[in-house]
């Protein structure tokens, strides 16, 4: 097993060399080919994926998890369109970021450049493998990727399409391949291949990331999970925070970017949070609230479902129909709840105020801050990046939705005239 994934990281060592040098059209015709591919080999995506749900069925997965699985038609026309958007992007490699020219006269500029080889560690979704291979592609890396064991058969047939155009368009296969071996002691392998693999991207629950990050002798980008606030402040348009907050929870409950902490300041919060608590009540949201939130809105509804919150809920990534609520005196003491129980992923304060606003983003120190805006915009493609490998909660080298750019590092190029030091 350690030769089988030393082998495979050499080989994609190798290819790098090549795939940072191909050129942006070749890189395109890759994508559209692996496009193309899909949309002719689908009976057989489907049949290899049918026996991961089959296995999953057998073993008790949850219907969610069967759900993630599934590789429908509008699975692979989702890839399809994915991978013509990706290829559509502008290409970061070869950009120059800044230039200058020092008094000796030599021309110094900063160049993008791709990362090398990326190993990317993923659960359940085998689309992830089309998404991660064609980003990385795009920018000029290599990919190693290793899915779910429970998504195996998927994840392969996959990797034989994404290497079918490859071979066809003159690159290496090595340049992105899946690692063939389902037992976890092969990711164990991969997270020591530091002379090989430039950075690892765990994309999952908080506890592949965390295993991610214990055993590797790699860098890795990770964010661990998403305990996403939004901050109503005392001079906030009510309607607006209802419409807000309300899209922030109950939109995706199950996605990192949701909201899972409420903080409303003590002076709207008698007239804003009944009408919220209201609204949450319909949806079918149970709330976690502090002394004041529970008198604020005991007596709204017969239906809600609200208890007393523990010092756990200010601390939880719920990912569900759950909400920890608290009535803060000030937008100081909000800034320093979110400090101590944050996960540097996303948070939101709704204002009329812009002074206070901008407090708020200077202070608060996660990877999208907004202002009048629900926590479900922090997406690479919501942003405008066209498409992203995950979000990252660590400050080096990338702090927010991963798309082609963060990909890249950047190189400096000096041109001279034949100055020498003195």
């Amino acid at each position: 097993m350690e030769s089988t994934i030393k082998d495979i990281a050499f080989r994609a060592k190798a290819a790098s060399r090549k795939m940072a040098v191909a050129s942006t059209e070749k890189k395109n015709l890759i994508l559209h080919s692996i496009a193309d591919k899909l949309l002719l080999h689908k009976d057989k995506i489907q049949n290899e994926n049918q026996k991961d749900i089959e296995y999953a069925k057998s073993k008790g997965l949850s219907a969610a998890m069967i759900d993630r699985l599934r590789i429908s038609d509008g699975t692979i026309q989702s890839m399809i369109k994915g991978l013509n958007e990706i290829a559509e992007l502008p290409d970061p490699v070869g950009q120059i970021t800044k230039e200058w020219r020092r008094p000796n006269g030599l021309e110094v500029s900063k160049m993008r450049i791709p990362l090398g080889v990326i190993a990317m560690i993923y659960e359940s979704r085998p689309n992830v493998t089309i998404d991660a291979a064609a980003l990385c592609l795009k920018a000029g890396n290599c990919a190693i990727l290793r899915g779910g064991s429970e998504a195996f058969n998927s994840n392969i047939v996959l990797a034989n399409i994404i290497q079918e155009a490859l071979k066809d368009n003159e690159i290496s296969q090595d340049a992105a391949q899946v690692i063939p071996i389902q037992d976890r002691e092969a990711v164990k392998h991969l997270l020591k291949q530091e002379e090989f693999i430039d950075l690892v991207i765990p994309r999952g629950g908080e506890a592949l990331i965390r295993f991610v990050v214990q055993n590797s002798t790699i860098p890795v980008l990770k964010h661990y999970k998403g305990v996403c606030h939004a901050y109503v402040d005392k001079v906030a348009d009510i309607d607006l925070a209802l419409k807000v907050c309300f899209n922030s929870k109950v939109h995706r409950p199950g996605v990192c970017n949701a909201m899972e902490t409420l903080l409303v300041h003590k002076d709207i919060a008698p007239k804003f949070l009944p009408a919220m608590a209201q609204k949450f009540a319909d949806a079918g949201v149970e709330i976690r609230g502090c002394k004041m939130t529970l008198d604020l809105i005991k007596n709204i509804s017969q239906t809600i479902k609200v208890v007393e919150a523990q010092e756990a809920d200010w601390h939880a990534e719920y990912l569900d129909l759950i909400l920890a609520i608290k009535v803060v005196n000030s937008m100081t003491e909000a800034i320093e709840h979110i400090a101590t129980y944050g996960s540097d992923h996303t948070d939101v304060i709704i204002t009329t105020d812009m002074d206070r606003a901008d407090r708020f983003i200077r202070t608060v120190s996660s990877s999208m801050v907004a202002v009048n805006a629900s926590t479900r915009f922090n997406d690479g493609g919501e942003l405008g990046l066209g498409a992203e490998i995950g979000i990252s909660t660590s400050k080096l080298h990338a702090f927010g939705p991963m798309g082609l750019e963060e990909l890249t590092s950047t190189k400096f190029v000096v041109k001279g005239s034949g100055q020498v030091r003195i």
